[in-house]
């Protein structure tokens, strides 16, 4: 399965949503790659515990054959690297992809991200995409090459907006591009169980008819902690209820029954 993490805005929680639902996929003995396709490179220095301007063989590495003149290109696999977590790996960013994309966008390699996911698929359990808070060749990339489509969403009335934004342009690529990607959920992330706007504003997507998952990731600060030691949830705080949270979501993706407490009044 290739699943994409997508949205526009940053700050809404892409890097650590892909790194924990791959961390539990890993743990739970899947081969699980995560790609990592923002320059910034969170997702790299999480799960590899090094910057992604210290690394050779990256993303931007692998994509920059495509656009240069060489005999022989080096397979996809040559370009991921193992973290120190069992069964997970990470293809990692680099700052390099900004100066790369226009070089891409110009040769039309959109599919080329594609081709190389599916190639990988054969290796690997579980792919997930990490993207820029953009919508921009490397996120369109991304959700050509993916099977199914996470919306990170942080509960406040501009994220509402945007959320609008976003899946119309994911409906016009699937049209026009892909027409096997399914918008698998938005997930509710920092949610304030105890705050009356976070509730009213699910409810209301919800009534809309969107496909609002039914796990809500809490705002904590351990995930600040996780952050700063490199290490997922499931390894760090295994029994914090935020890694419940996130354990009880990858059930829900994975078709898993779950017992989850409505959204209160």
């Amino acid at each position: 399965m290739r699943r994409v993490v997508f949205n526009q805005k940053g700050g809404v929680g892409k890097s650590s949503i892909t790194c924990n639902l791959a961390a539990i996929s890993a743990a739970r003995g899947k081969r699980t790659l995560v790609v990592d396709l923002d320059p910034q490179g969170n997702s790299t220095h999480y799960l590899l515990g090094r910057p992604a301007t210290e690394l050779k063989d990256t993303v931007a590495d692998y994509l920059e054959q495509m656009v240069a003149f060489t005999v022989f290109n080096r397979r996809a696999d040559e370009f991921v690297h193992a973290s120190p977590f069992d069964n997970l790996f990470v293809m990692p960013s680099s700052p390099e992809l900004d100066f790369l994309e226009h070089k891409l966008e110009a040769k039309h390699k959109i599919y080329k991200l594609r081709e190389a996911l599916k190639k990988l698929g054969e290796s690997f359990d579980e792919i997930y995409i990490d993207t820029a808070p953009a919508l921009n060749f490397y996120s369109r990339s991304a959700l050509i090459a993916a099977q199914r489509c996470l919306i990170p969403f942080d509960c406040d009335d501009f994220s509402r907006q945007a959320l609008y934004s976003i899946l119309q342009e994911i409906q016009e690529l699937q049209e026009d591009h892909n027409e096997d990607l399914v918008v698998e959920g938005i997930v509710a992330n920092q949610f304030q169980p105890r705050a009356s706007l976070p509730k009213k504003l699910v409810r209301e997507l919800m009534d809309e008819g969107l496909p609002v998952l039914p796990v809500r990731l809490s705002s904590s600060v351990k995930m600040k902690e996780s952050h700063q030691s490199r290490q997922p949830l499931i390894h760090m705080a295994p029994k914090h209820p935020l890694t419940r949270q996130y354990e009880d979501l990858y059930r829900v993706l994975h078709g898993e029954a779950v017992d989850l407490e409505p959204l209160a009044d």
